[in-house]
């Protein structure tokens, strides 16, 4: 579950990184404020795009199971793993 939601907010904060390199390449401070407060909202804008739209795509392409879950149990003292029947 954590690996999700730091997946989730690298996606976000990916804008903000990429205008950060811009800043650096164009030799421009990317700590001073002047430069940021006019991108913040559509930054933040695109982030929340980027993040929707691959929620989205994963939502579609995930692969959907459609028996039923058996969950793991022991047969002949052996631990058979959970599996979809």
């Amino acid at each position: 579950m954590l690996r999700a939601i730091i997946e989730e907010v690298l996606l976000f904060v990916l804008p903000f990184c990429l205008f950060a390199g811009y800043l650096v390449i164009k030799r421009r401070n990317p700590f001073d404020v002047e430069h940021w407060s006019r991108h913040a909202f559509r930054l933040a804008v695109a982030g929340l795009a980027l993040v929707i739209g691959i929620l989205a795509i994963e939502g579609f392409m995930t692969k959907r199971n459609r028996g039923a879950y058996e969950p793991p149990h022991m047969e002949n003292g052996v631990l058979v793993p959970g599996r979809f029947r």
